[in-house]
């Protein structure tokens, strides 16, 4: 038996439109739509009446950010609707401030002026008697003077109606035990500040977050489809890759001791560490204040394999530059380039803090747009150069076990086999492994497939989340399984 190694998640590309409107201009091919949606107007018009409030203040500043949507969801389960409906949210975070004193507040936003600034005007009010009563914050990040440069990103896209939806998603599983969550429409992002600056980010898309249940108890496999442009062909195939390792899911489980063992981790199992790996302290105040896992790569006493690279890249993954300050992130950031430490996320709060230059880093000093650079191992050798080993699809429930000491765990997920002499045997029972990242991302990495495959942010918490990761496969040496 062999499996299908190229992964089950696809991304459509879209078109868009970029404007970079001061003192830089920019203009991409014109092919997003150019005119304002009725959110975008109605965020310009709350700006500039929140502005002429606050500009009667000597030495007073605001901040606005804004994160929306106008989306459909439909949750399936057993290859039926089982929910569905349209959500239209937006928070508007407000932020008050002078040289050393801050003070914000989260709004409801609708997109319509009149009923927004019926909500903003009290808010604002209650801030600025709030303001002066406040302790000192020696840190306070308040609007650039210098840095004029507004920019506004326009995606265009086609997603299925909401009357489609059932039976698009529905023909190519009807023999399947199907379940997951669709979800679908135009989100946007904004920026505004005191000092006249503005930054908009708008675009439809789509994620479809999805399992294929097989015959064994417990037994399921993951896929994932998402993107700005719908396309049935490819979501077709999609569905038929993920059926394909189902049909090795129907074999009786096996029971692997714990142990070390060569291990695969397929791009989402990869996407699962990096994900940890992102909160585990790449930004500068992490690193200042010893609380990271990377304390030993930035201070040169440790290295990764030559082979391992990770960086943000926002050429690559559509989602805003923009940050809570109204900052714009470099296209690229290096953070780890060939197994040696690069760069800190730095936050403009952590570069007044410590004394070290902004790179436009969020409030969180999160990755926002990570990818790991691709190897030599081709997608047809996978299961040949693992051997005999594990065949991890997805991983869960992973946290650090030492933080500082860049030891990982978790569990495995969805599609996890026993290979022996290069084909699948069996699927596992779920493991747990721990492991020292300084380890498996060093001595203990063989090689990364020479494919990347996007893994689109699912997330609905809060909001619907944008962007995602590029990820290749990983091989791995004597990976380490302890329960």
């Amino acid at each position: 038996m062999t499996l299908d190694t190229t992964g089950t998640v696809r991304s459509l590309d879209s078109q868009s439109t970029t404007e970079a409107i001061g003192h830089k201009s920019s203009t991409t091919q014109p092919l997003g739509e150019k005119t304002p949606s009725r959110y975008e107007r109605a965020f310009h018009q709350l700006v500039d009446a929140i502005g002429e409030q606050v500009s009667a203040q000597a030495q007073t500043y605001f901040t606005a950010t804004l994160a929306g949507e106008s989306s459909q969801f439909t949750r399936f389960n057993s290859a039926k609707i089982r929910q569905t409906g349209q959500v239209q949210d937006g928070q508007l975070r407000l932020t008050l401030m002078t040289c050393d004193r801050t003070t914000s507040t989260n709004i409801p936003f609708v997109g319509d002026f009149t009923a927004d600034w019926a909500i903003t005007q009290p808010a604002l009010a209650v801030l600025r008697q709030e303001l002066p009563q406040l302790p000192t914050d020696p840190y306070v990040v308040i609007p650039s003077q210098t840095d004029q440069v507004s920019t506004r990103e326009i995606h265009s896209g086609k997603i299925l109606p909401a009357e489609a939806i059932a039976q698009t998603l529905l023909t190519p599983v009807q023999a399947s035990d199907f379940s997951g969550l669709y979800a679908s429409g135009l989100s946007y992002r904004g920026y505004a500040d005191s000092t006249g600056k503005h930054h908009w980010f708008e675009t439809p898309s789509f994620t479809l977050d999805y399992s294929l249940f097989g015959q064994q108890p417990n037994q399921a496999v993951k896929g994932t489809f998402a993107g700005q442009h719908w396309d049935s062909v490819q979501y077709n195939r999609n569905i038929a890759a993920t059926e394909q390792k189902l049909v090795s899911m129907n074999r009786p489980i096996k029971s692997i001791p714990r142990g070390a063992y060569r291990t695969y981790l397929a791009p989402a199992a990869v996407g699962d560490i990096i994900d940890t790996m992102m909160w585990g302290g790449l930004g500068e105040s992490a690193l200042q204040q010893s609380n990271s896992a990377f304390n030993k790569l930035a201070e040169g006493k440790a290295q990764l394999s030559e082979k391992f690279s990770l960086q943000e890249n926002f050429q690559r993954i559509k989602r805003p530059r923009f940050n809570r300050n109204g900052d714009i992130a470099p296209a690229e950031l290096p953070i780890i380039h060939k197994g040696r430490w690069a760069n800190a996320l730095v936050s403009r709060r952590s570069a007044k803090e410590y004394g070290k230059p902004s790179n436009a880093a969020s409030a969180e000093e999160a990755m926002r747009a990570p990818t790991v650079s691709p190897g030599t191992l081709k997608q047809a050798d996978i299961l040949a150069e693992l051997g005999t080993g594990l065949y991890l699809s997805n991983l869960h429930y992973l946290n650090w076990s030492d933080l500082t000491a860049g030891r990982i765990t978790g569990m495995t997920r969805y599609a996890c086999f026993w290979v022996e002499n290069g084909e699948i045997v069996a699927p596992i029972e779920n493991l747990r492994f721990d492991d020292d990242l300084y380890r498996f991302l060093g001595e203990g990495l063989i090689d990364l497939t020479e494919q990347q495959t996007f893994l689109p942010a699912v997330g609905t918490y809060d909001r619907r989340s944008l962007g995602g990761m590029w990820m290749p496969g990983m091989l791995i040496d004597q990976f380490r399984y302890t329960l």
